[in-house]
């Protein structure tokens, strides 16, 4: 797994959230298969940024890429 791969699937999740006002930012990919993002815009400090990031972002992610075990929030 490489930053390149997921970037390319955080791109097909990002139109989702540009729609709403808000944004994702890789921050990080790690050896142990955890992914950092940073949501931005209307995203950042939303309710709801658990859910989009564990049902939208991490599900994609771990659909494409199997190596990812988990995607974190970093502030």
């Amino acid at each position: 797994m490489n930053r390149e791969e997921v970037e390319d699937v955080i791109d097909q999740v990002r139109p989702g959230l540009q729609a709403d006002g808000g944004d994702v930012e890789l921050v990080s990919v790690e050896d142990d298969g955890k992914v950092r993002v940073r949501l931005t815009g209307a995203c950042a400090g939303c309710p709801m940024s658990t859910m989009t990031i564990k049902h939208g972002i991490e599900q994609a992610l771990k659909e494409h890429i199997p190596e990812v075990s988990e995607v974190v929030e970093v502030d």
